[in-house]
Formats: C-alpha cells, sequence, structure tokens
C-alpha cells in the first residue's frame, strides 16, 4: 500500500511559487508515496466559539489529515514567519482541545521564496508550532528552495528536491516502524 501524504500550501495565490514546489515533489517522489493536497483556502479565521458547531471545511480539513499517514507543509514565508492562512488552518485541526488531527503524525516542511535565505524562519517557527502538536518533524535535509522562473526545472534542483522528498519517505517509514504503526 502506498504511504498517503496530505500536504497543505501555505499560500492561497494560484500562481504561488510554494504550489510548483509542492507539485515538482510529487512530481519526483517514488510511487510509494501517494500525495493529497489538503485544501486551506475556504476555512474561516479560527473562533473558539465554532469549538461546539465546527463548519464542514473544517471538519473536512481534519478528516483529510486523518486519512494521512504523514504529512507536508509547504510554505513561504510572510514577515519572518509562517502565513496566517497556514496558521489558521493548523489551529482549525488542532481544536478543539484534546481533538488535535496532527498528533502523532509525521511531518516534513519545505518552503521556496526568491530570497537567498528561502524561507528558513517561516519554517523555524512552523518546527516550534509543531513540536507542540506532537508532530514528530524531519530535521534533516532542511530544504530552503530559492526560486527563479525555470529555476524548478534545473538538473540540481530537480536532484534537491528528489533527494529531499526520498528522504521524507525513508523517514515516515522509520517513524511508523519505531511507533508499531503499519502504512
Amino acid at each position: 500500500m502506498p504511504i498517503r501524504v496530505g500536504y497543505l500550501v501555505g499560500s492561497l495565490s494560484a500562481q504561488s511559487i510554494n504550489r510548483k514546489v509542492a507539485d515538482k515533489i510529487v512530481e519526483l517522489a517514488s510511487p510509494n508515496l501517494e500525495f493529497t493536497e489538503i485544501p486551506i483556502k475556504d476555512l474561516p479565521l479560527y473562533n473558539h466559539d465554532l469549538d461546539a458547531d465546527y463548519p464542514q471545511v473544517a471538519l473536512d480539513l481534519k478528516a483529510a489529515i486523518a486519512a494521512s499517514d504523514a504529512i507536508m507543509f509547504v510554505t513561504p514565508e510572510y514577515n519572518r514567519s509562517m502565513p496566517g492562512s497556514l496558521k489558521n488552518a493548523i489551529d482549525w485541526a488542532s481544536r478543539p482541545w484534546g481533538q488535535n488531527a496532527f498528533a502523532g503524525k509525521p511531518a516534513g516542511i519545505v518552503g521556496a521564496s526568491a530570497g537567498a535565505p528561502g524561507t528558513s524562519m517561516a519554517q523555524q517557527h512552523l518546527r516550534n508550532v509543531l513540536g507542540f502538536l506532537d508532530m514528530p518533524t524531519m530535521r534533516q535535509p532542511e530544504a530552503y528552495v530559492q526560486y527563479e522562473e525555470g529555476g524548478l526545472d534545473t538538473e540540481r534542483t530537480q536532484a534537491f528536491l528528489k533527494a529531499w522528498v526520498d528522504a521524507f519517505e525513508a523517514y515516515i517509514g522509520l517513524w511508523h516502524k519505531a511507533t508499531d504503526k503499519v502504512v
């Protein structure tokens, strides 16, 4: 059976370079990984008042995460952090208290930006949040992609992304083996 990887793209832009990176990773991944994008664009802002009556879009988000063996976060960097849209999705999926859909799901983080430091600060902030949510997160290799138009098609970039997704596949397998979960 393939390993089901749900992925969240932190940018809501249709032309997002991070969406392009996600698409390239899906293309380069081994057939052992089955990717499904988990949409976040239609989520309302998280509001504790709705915990007793979750909107359907938030229930769908939680169900998609529950159906995944692992989660890949693809995040841009906004003001040295993750985008509000991604944080909002995380808040919906981890609530109400005690019903965290992310708990125990292995995670990988990748991101792209036009600048040289990539999305390093956003990824570090996201790692802090995922640690609190009980998500074992792959630490190495880190994937900060400096995006240039057409740059995802260079041999070097494709080799880098292929190595990253292969490492993520191995990490998921090791995590599930260590926790006796069958994928």
